[in-house]
């Protein structure tokens, strides 16, 4: 048995996450972390909201509130849209925790100490209308790569390269929109990231045959492009204060880069889950080797979206390596072993829209339909290979083909029929023939297959793999006929009705880590289902003959209603779409 340990992406504290987001860290790794708990292994997922930074400051300017009032009710909220699309999270934290404020000033002061950081003077914009420094993500104006009129201090979104303040053309400020600014120096902490590039490299390579062409790519093209070393501290109250023992106290009054504190807070996070579990050190046993007390392997996985790769291959790697040159064997931090990386998923061609009033966020999608119709659609059609597209059209046809049709229609019929014809009993009549074993056959190599993809986080493989065992199960009930056969011949029905029977409570253990509601509700048509629904490892041929004749079963409610033409366009209207 092996320990994983899963962190997605930290979503970012101002307002409510899209679609999109959703489906680029949090939910393909819920799956995961799920899949990983059916397989027996010891599993700990991690996350947090990012909570530092100037969009914090801004987003709070716009709401009327003070930065840390507005962050709590934020983190609420996407805690409770968290739980209301049954993310399994061990632990969901802040980045702006005690934990996390200690943790990164200790890594800090061992990269000052290790000589991985240094003090530079940097040419600042200064806003003489604000009368202060500008952050980064105060500043906006155009790409000089792309062009894009709105490219922020930090990083276009548009094309995703990193940016300095200093790029921009006809840069402005993002609080008033003047442009009266200028140039002015200020003292930062530089990490020299320049410095690590041929351990990032060897560590790159080394791991390339597992991580995705994308994920590997992007990391490679920053080491090729020339890696430059990186500003961790801002002009700003709102973060992780500088301690004074790093340079002299000469940074005084300044706080860490959001993207230094922000992947230090998976540890940050997982300490405040240990300390509120009172399990004190427990949280070392995950991101370091203590060899007296924990097992000397935890294969440590994160999710993301493309545009956080850059970050998790180099930035905090670098972090991590620096740090652990000053540490013995034993206590060196724990750096990460797989990488999913996911692509963009688009609303009908564009981009999801908060002030356009475009696509569909994850407060509004559970407001219109339950979180298994989501979870389901978005991991059949995870952006992996290409950036995707979600269109109302699209989105109707998966659920009412797969979830109403396929799945639906198998466990209502069966269930119904039982009721009715059976006494809502399992049927022990008759023996499993030619039909059956040739079934068993095909669902033994298919839930291999179906196993491999989930092992490999190969999502849209996996669920294509998923949805032809239901179609297996309906091909196989239609052959077998026991509406037709219960007239004539009582113990066909049986056996049919019988491997039907089988066939819903495996298909509430394949669909739990995906659909895990509606999962809960299949296998409980059969007997009771247990808090973590187990993979069926073994023999098909025992899993699929082990329910006990005479055993009452129950007809679920209806899993998943088919989606109407008249909702479609309701739902365009409301959030958008083609004309």
């Amino acid at each position: 048995m092996t320990r994983v340990l899963i962190t997605s992406a930290l979503p970012y504290i101002n307002g409510v996450k899209h679609l999109g987001n959703l489906v680029g860290s949090m939910l393909p790794a819920d799956v995961y972390a799920r899949f990983m708990r059916a397989r027996g292994h010891e599993t700990l997922y991690i996350c947090a909201t990012d909570e530092h930074g100037t969009p914090a400051e801004l987003a709070a300017l716009e709401a009327g509130q003070d930065v840390a009032t507005y962050c709590a009710e934020q983190h609420e909220i996407q805690k409770r849209l968290g739980a209301g699309f049954d993310f399994s999270w061990d632990h969901f934290g802040r980045s702006s925790s005690q934990q996390n404020r200690e943790i990164t000033q200790g890594l800090a002061r061992a990269l000052w100490q290790n000589g991985h950081l240094e003090v530079r003077v940097t040419r600042q914009v200064y806003s003489n209308a604000e009368k202060r420094f500008l952050p980064d993500r105060y500043v906006i104006g155009t790409c000089p790569y792309c062009g894009y009129e709105r490219a922020r201090g930090d990083q276009c979104e548009n094309c995703t390269r990193v940016l300095d303040p200093t790029d921009l053309k006809n840069a402005r400020s993002a609080l008033s929109g003047s442009s009266d600014i200028e140039i002015r120096d200020s003292a930062h902490l530089f990490l020299k990231q320049s410095t690590f590039v041929p351990r990032l490299r060897e560590w790159i390579d080394g791991h390339a045959a597992g991580w995705s062409p994308l994920v590997t790519s992007i990391a490679r093209k920053w080491l090729d492009e020339g890696l430059q070393d990186r500003g961790i501290t801002r002009d700003l109250e709102w973060g992780v204060p500088v301690p004074d023992d790093i340079a002299g106290g000469k940074l005084k009054g300044k706080v860490f880069y959001v993207w230094f504190d922000a992947p230090i807070e998976y540890i940050g996070a997982t300490k405040e889950w240990s300390d509120q579990n009172g399990t004190g050190d427990l949280w070392r046993d995950w991101w370091t080797e203590r060899e007296t007390t924990a097992p000397k392997y935890v294969r440590y996985v994160e999710f993301m979206g493309k545009d956080n790769v850059p970050f998790h291959t180099v930035g905090f790697p670098c972090t991590l390596f620096g740090a652990n040159e000053s540490l013995p064997e034993g206590q060196k931090w724990k750096v990460v072993d797989q990488i999913k990386g996911f692509n963009w998923l688009n609303y009908y061609g564009g981009k999801f829209s908060t002030s356009g009033k475009r696509g569909v966020f994850m407060d509004a999608a559970l407001e219109i339909l339950p979180a298994d119709y989501w979870r389901y659609y978005l991991m059949a059609n995870a952006p992996e290979g290409a950036d995707t597209n979600f269109t109302w059209e699209h989105f109707a046809s998966v659920v009412n083909k797969d979830l109403a049709d396929v799945l639906g229609n198998f466990v209502n019929r069966v269930t119904k029929f039982c009721a009715a014809r059976f006494d809502g009993k399992v049927p022990g009549e008759g023996e499993y023939g030619e039909d059956e074993e040739v079934l068993i056959t095909e669902l033994g190599l298919r839930i291999a297959q179906y196993t491999d993809f989930m092992e490999a986080m190969e999502f849209r493989k996996a669920l294509s793999e998923l949805r032809a065992i239901w179609v297996a199960g309906n091909e196989y009930l239609t052959k077998a006929g026991p509406w037709t056969h219960i007239k004539t011949d009582r113990a066909r029905a049986a056996v049919g009705v019988r491997m039907g029977l089988n066939l819903v409570h495996l298909f509430g253990h394949l669909a739990w880590p995906v659909i895990p509601h509606a999962a809960r509700l299949i296998h409980q048509a059969i007997q009771p289902a247990p808090e973590i629904i187990p993979w069926p490892d073994g023999a098909m041929v025992d899993f699929l003959d082990q329910l006990d004749a005479d055993q009452p079963i129950a007809v679920p409610p209806v899993l998943f209603a088919k989606i109407t033409d008249e909702q479609i366009a309701e739902w365009k209207a409301r959030f958008g779409g083609e004309d």
